[in-house]
């Protein structure tokens, strides 16, 4: 297997930085949902021009939502046919619009 290419101490602190950059942006959402002050239709259709949003897992997403736990959130998907590893980015059409009506709001 290849090693990772070498990286200089400025270039290590810079990913570093980047990665706490996204995943506070990643908290910060999941917060905006459970707050009820985002809505998942508004996070969808923020997706496509977003990658911050667009790389998070929909398990993540829904487990976020207001009312919705764990068991709930996998139990929906397993319905509408989402694999639990899904990005919101590889959502298709017909996907996005069964989690609109099982999550409406």
């Amino acid at each position: 297997m290849p090693l990772p290419p070498a990286l200089t101490d400025e270039q290590r602190r810079q990913a570093l930085a980047k990665a706490a950059a996204v995943r506070q942006a990643r908290a910060e959402l999941k917060h905006r949902l459970k707050s009820g002050e985002l809505t998942l239709r508004n996070l969808l259709a923020q997706a496509d021009g977003d990658d911050t949003i667009g790389k998070m897992k929909v398990l993540a997403v829904l487990e976020s939502l207001p009312g919705v736990g764990k068991v709930k959130a996998r139990r929906t998907m397993e319905e509408i046919g989402i694999s639990e590893s899904r990005r919101v980015q590889g959502l298709g059409q017909q996907q996005r619009a069964a989690l609109r009506k099982a999550f409406p709001g």
